[in-house]
């Protein structure tokens, strides 16, 4: 998130109103489903506390991957979290002092969903010196004059609080009595103009506006205290809450004016002249300004704002989402052509988006995009062991390296941006890319609306709970999305009802084996894409095999991608891969010594001439190739390592290079030669130089065994 942006200044006419009644006002609406008592409305699916959910098979192991490598070491040396000035430091790579709030919201459920001893106490100390240092006013954070104190990054340090309360019981009360303290103060500064929210002239935070643009971001925190922790001070919180809303829309960036049709950019270019401002063009805004509807919708129990996340969902889908399922933009969005960048802090951020609203909505469609930006968008930006990773990945890519030229097909990218190394372009990526997997696994299983437990992000792993007085286990063993069988072994003190989700792409073969024996069984999922199974008290076991073929997505001027299951595909390109001291993201060298160890470097790989990248394909010729999926490789995440291949009838094309890289296909691609040939597709997370966004052309009949 690169803070060189310079914001528009526009005025924008408002197309809703921002204020919303407290919720016990005698008119206040209720919901039309409700589960409890609470003045929120309750999501169709409820996660569970952080730590329920154990990781296992082929997902703890990129855990660990991510606890071994960059993600859990960078406390130990990076000079923007262990030297930040949060924990006493003075090193900080902007005015928004978001670095560790960053690696801390993303460290507190890896570090739980491990149970490691080395990452908890990295965010023990980390909490407890903030806590201990809590400001006799209230705030939380090294700021220590109006004129510096800004509370976005605070957003992201109440969401890892938030997770700590729920994973460690033992450290809710001091949580709670600090976040208290801190809203407390936050309702008297928002109540003062908007302060630290809106800068004002001459204070020294957040001069491009992303605070605003990220406001609700406070809501899932404080809505957690309000349910949980209330102490009396419901109405501070639920009015905190409402001021961050109102100073958000004071500051024109309030996404329910823009998440409307007609408003929404369908393709959008420098120099911009639109009616709302330029972050809203911001892909990592956008990513998080998802959730600014169902933020409010809780809150109001206005059923427009849940419909109004549906349609923002789909005007994202059909005109800014990448094959991989994150938002193509380079920090901006601007179109859906392969040579665009698409950010990593976006697709971590959309990992925990997709998953959230699912949670909301409940349509199944939303539970696949999740799963879809997961297995793609998220391990394709980062190198096989987790020590270093992307700024932005591109649908083309043929090369990962320093550019020759100024990349003007980005936006607000430079050179460095498609190097996987320690903080390529901008160290946002660097602090904020370990959210995504932990948060994966914590909504993976949750509770359903009439007290049943759903799997519903379909990786391996456990959860252990009580429905009431239930004691339940339930292990979910599978090598999905390389696999398609789940195994479910199941222990109950009493009868429950248990879902698995089935994604929309399986087909009518998908069958069930068990819970009382027999032959496989067709699967008859809802509507919502859930299979039900009625569980008998003791122990039980069944088995789901999902069946599914190749699918084609086309694109413009004559272009396709392929996919199996959840997986995109992409041409295998053999590759040599160098290695190199980390360079600093600001141009002025080398990363100092001392925030770098032996395992941080930056990489550059480079296709070899043993295979072709620049080629055309004929998708109605594929075969699928399987090997043994019985043990998968670890790194899973490699070139080559997935058990899942296909082959496509290939031909060679003429490739133009534009900006130093691949320029986007021609409508009337040129064969080098008439001869075809099998060409291997792989999945595009294991494939960290890939093509993926290919030209179609008819070809003869090609012999796809080789």
């Amino acid at each position: 998130m690169a803070i060189s942006v310079i914001v528009k200044a526009i005025t924008a006419s408002l197309l809703l109103t921002t204020g919303f009644s407290l919720p016990h006002d005698s008119s206040w609406p209720r919901p039309v489903q409700r589960r409890d008592d609470s003045d929120l409305v309750q999501p169709v699916y409820q996660s569970f506390p952080l730590g329920t959910i154990k990781p296992g098979g082929w997902f703890k192991q990129q855990l660990e991957l991510e606890a071994d490598g960059l993600a859990g070491h960078l406390f130990d040396f990076y000079r923007f979290v262990h030297d930040s000035m949060w924990i006493g430091g003075s090193t900080e790579y902007s005015n928004l002092h978001e670095s560790s709030p960053y690696w801390f919201n993303g460290l507190v459920p890896l570090a739980f969903s491990l149970d490691d001893s080395r990452l908890k106490s990295q965010v023990y100390y980390f909490m407890d010196y903030v806590l201990d240092h809590q400001q006799d006013d209230g705030w939380l954070g090294p700021e220590t004059t109006p004129e510096t104190r800004s509370l976005w990054a605070r957003c992201y340090f109440l969401l890892g609080l938030m997770q700590y309360a729920q994973a460690d019981p033992s450290q809710a009360d001091r949580i709670v009595d600090a976040m208290h303290r801190y809203v407390q103060l936050v309702h008297s500064m928002l109540k003062d103009d908007y302060a630290g929210l809106i800068p004002k002239e001459g204070q020294d935070y957040d001069e491009s506006g992303f605070g605003p643009m990220r406001a609700h971001e406070m809501h899932i925190p404080l809505q957690w205290l309000y349910e949980e922790y209330p102490r009396n001070n419901s109405q501070i919180i639920w009015e905190t809450m409402e001021l961050m809303i109102n100073g958000s829309t004071a500051a024109a960036s309030d996404w329910r004016t823009f998440w409307v049709k007609g408003v929404y950019p369908e393709v959008t270019y420098t120099p911009r002249n639109e009616p709302y401002k330029d972050l809203f063009n911001h892909g990592v805004n956008m990513a998080e300004g998802l959730r600014y509807p169902l933020a409010i919708y809780r809150m109001s129990h206005d059923e427009a704002l849940r419909t109004q996340t549906r349609t923002a969902v789909d005007l994202l889908e059909q005109y800014h989402k990448s094959l991989a399922g994150t938002i193509i933009g380079d920090e901006f969005v601007t179109d859906l052509n392969p040579i665009r960048g698409a950010e990593l802090c976006t697709a971590a951020e959309m990992t925990f988006s997709m998953a959230y609203i699912h949670q909301y909505l409940g349509d199944n469609d939303l539970a696949d995009w999740a799963e879809q930006v997961a297995f793609n968008a998220v391990p394709g930006s980062i190198f096989p062991d987790w020590w270093s990773h992307q700024y932005v990945q591109q649908e083309n890519q043929p090369w990962s390296r320093n550019l020759s030229v100024t990349p003007e097909m980005w936006v607000n990218v430079g050179s460095y941006g498609n190097v996987f190394g320690l903080e390529p372009n901008y160290p946002c990526c660097t602090v904020n890319h370990g959210q995504a997997y932990p948060k994966f696994l914590a909504n993976s299983f949750t509770l359903t609306q009439d007290g049943g437990i759903a799997h519903t992000l379909l990786i391996p792993g456990s959860v252990s709970t009580s429905l009431g007085n239930n004691k339940v286990s339930i292990t979910a063993d599978t090598n999905y999305p390389f696999g398609m069988t789940i195994k479910y072994s199941i222990k109950a003190d009493a009868d429950f009802t248990f879902y698995a989700r089935i994604p929309g792409w399986a087909d009518k073969s998908s069958t069930i084996i068990g819970p009382s024996g027999g032959s496989g069984a067709p699967l008859s999922p809802s509507d919502q894409g859930l299979h039900k199974v009625e569980v008998s008290k003791g122990t039980s076991s069944f088995t789901i095999n999902l069946s599914t073929e190749p699918r084609v997505v086309t694109r413009a001027n004559s272009t396709a991608a392929i996919y199996y299951g959840p997986l995109l595909y992409s041409i295998y390109i053999d590759s040599d891969v160098s290695q190199m001291s980390p360079l600093s993201f600001d141009g002025s060298g080398e990363v100092a010594a001392s925030s770098t160890t032996t395992h941080t470097h930056d990489h550059v790989i480079v296709p070899t001439n043993k295979t072709a990248w620049n080629i055309a394909i004929d998708p109605s010729q594929i075969r699928v190739v399987q090997a043994d999926v019985s043990t998968l490789s670890n790194p899973i995440w490699d070139l080559g390592a997935p058990p899942v291949e296909l082959r496509v009838a290939a031909t060679e094309i003429e490739w133009d290079i534009v900006y130093d890289t691949a320029a986007n296909p021609s409508p009337e691609p040129r064969r080098l030669e008439k001869k075809s040939f099998s060409a291997r597709l792989v999945p595009f997370g294991s494939a960290k130089i890939h093509m993926a966004h290919l030209p179609v052309l008819k070809l003869d009949k090609v012999d796809l065994s080789t």
